[in-house]
């Protein structure tokens, strides 16, 4: 596999790990979203990091470097692998996010519990595609699965429909719908 630092070689070796962690009796829910990482049943939150919308400044000036240079150049291929390799630096730091935070709620729960979000279809909302994209959700669930099943810690996805209608703070079922303007997402509006 070639990617912008190098060639890459992988191995597929079916090796059966399993680590044994004492049980801590706790359970979680966790609802994924775009102002917070993730806010869990406890009511605790993780800030998004947006390493993609750090990282954006970056991106344009490497890409104004590049339609500057003649094409077909050398000095063009050089400054192609220095914008793939600033893409390579923020896709590696997402997927490190996604993966450290999963390891944590699984070393700390027994049982977790998640969203089926079908991230396909979400990001057919080019308003709120690209944050979407940078949250990396769908990272984040690969890995609490693989920590689940390498820790033995059950791990389920839940059907997001209706999950959102139930007020936090009374557990009232409240209606809701979606308001748009000019054919964007503007806000969610309760009805009452």
């Amino acid at each position: 596999m070639r990617r912008a630092d190098g060639y890459y070689c992988q191995f597929c070796i079916s090796v059966d790990i399993k680590e044994e962690l004492p049980l801590t009796h706790q359970t979680i829910g966790l609802d994924v979203g775009l102002k917070e990482f993730y806010t869990d049943s406890m009511g605790q939150t993780e800030p998004n990091p947006r390493f993609y919308r750090q990282g954006e400044k970056r991106l344009k000036f490497h890409q104004r470097r590049i339609s500057r240079k003649k094409k077909g150049s050398t000095n063009r291929k050089k400054a192609i692998n220095k914008l793939g390799r600033k893409h390579l630096k923020i896709s590696r730091q997402r997927e490190e996010h996604a993966k450290r935070l999963a390891r944590c709620v699984i070393q700390s729960n027994d049982f977790v519990a998640y969203e089926d979000l079908r991230i396909r279809n979400l990001v057919k909302n080019h308003c709120l595609a690209k944050s979407i994209n940078d949250a990396g959700w769908y990272q984040f669930r690969k890995w609490l699965e693989y920590f689940g099943k390498k820790m033995g810690r059950v791990t389920v996805a839940v059907n997001p429909a209706y999950t959102s209608q139930i007020c936090s703070n009374c557990g009232a079922v409240v209606k809701k719908i979606l308001i748009y303007k000019d054919s964007c997402l503007c806000l969610w509006m309760s009805i009452r």
